[in-house]
């Protein structure tokens, strides 16, 4: 695959039995150090709130701390909630961060949907998609060093300092449903998926992106990010025993979860998750690049007490090493 763009392998907090099954702030640089040394290209944080210990409500924070223990990997997060802040702040924390890795930030941004969030924030959810738009637009704005005036008969006010990623670090955006879709397809910006949609919807989801980007007239974006969750391993039994509880996991999830969960319920296992051996797994990345032109691969932590810590980790420490150059 010498003519293909390089693989680009990130990963998710593992929790490789550093802390409990938790989001605890204090594990994360030294997974982030952990990574860099392993071969991934970058590590990725979420945002949540008010969910207990898997609470993450200021990636950007955790990041910069994940900065200062690493040099070269990417600081990614996969839902930065535009809607829940003012947009000149978070046109400010961004471009701090950005600055303080030495532009090393991805961006990926995100609306939310979980409404008990939104009313904590006291923000209309029916307005979400609205607010992201404006807020998107705003921090490109100030990212480009132009004379904002937020209010009328307000002094005019400029940022400072500027992102190090010129125009601004790159920017996904996590998308569920055709409206969110065509949103991301205006914007000509990559999609960053759910990491439980099959493979089938998420090539009908490309191809109803690609669609509304040239109905905009942008440019069908390059970069196709794709979540999963991923584990590998020669213990056949353990393999096993993993893919059976994550078949009967996925369809608990789809029974009562979100409407873009259904499908994943009933898709093949392997549509939704690589999980295997190391031949095994090669062999479905390479599916997912030659099906789905995916460029970035994203390994998501896996949330299942049943699976050795040990095994996490030496799971983790092996991607890299079998997925390199693919």
């Amino acid at each position: 695959m010498s003519d293909v763009t390089p693989l680009h392998l990130g990963l998710t907090p593992l929790h490789l039995g550093l802390t409990p099954w938790s989001m605890n702030p204090t594990s994360m640089p030294e997974q982030a150090r952990l990574a860099e040394e392993w071969g991934y290209q970058s590590i990725w944080l979420p945002e949540n709130h008010f969910s207990g210990f898997a609470a993450t409500p200021d990636p950007l924070m955790l990041l910069a701390g994940m900065a200062a223990t690493t040099r070269s990997l990417k600081l990614g997060t996969t839902s930065f909630l535009l809607p829940l802040r003012h947009p000149l702040q978070a046109a400010e924390q961004v471009a701090v961060l950005d600055q303080l890795s030495g532009g090393r930030l991805i961006l990926g941004l995100g609306r939310g949907y979980q409404a008990p969030t939104y009313a904590a924030f006291g923000i209309a959810m029916r307005q979400k998609r609205a607010i992201f738009a404006e807020s998107l637009a705003l921090l490109k704005r100030a990212w480009a060093g132009e004379e904002l005036v937020m209010l009328d008969g307000a002094a005019p006010v400029t940022l400072a300092p500027l992102p190090l990623q010129q125009p601004h670090p790159p920017l996904w955006v996590a998308a569920f449903g055709p409206k969110a879709l065509a949103q991301v397809g205006s914007l000509g910006l990559p999609y960053l998926a759910s990491p439980v949609e099959s493979c089938q919807d998420l090539a009908a989801n490309h191809a109803a992106l690609a669609t509304a980007c040239v109905e905009a007239g942008r440019a069908v974006p390059d970069v196709v990010p794709v979540m999963r969750t991923m584990f590998v391993s020669e213990d056949a039994a353990l393999v096993a025993a993993l893919r059976s509880e994550l078949s009967e996991r996925i369809k608990a999830m789809a029974a009562s979860g979100p409407a873009h969960l259904t499908k994943a319920g009933e898709a093949d296992l392997d549509d939704v998750v690589i999980v295997g051996d190391a031949a095994r797994v090669t062999e479905q990345v390479a599916r997912y690049r030659e099906e789905l032109g995916v460029t970035h691969l994203i390994a998501t932590r896996l949330r299942l007490e049943g699976v050795d810590k040990e095994a996490l980790r030496l799971s983790a420490q092996r991607l890299p090493e079998i997925l390199c150059d693919n």
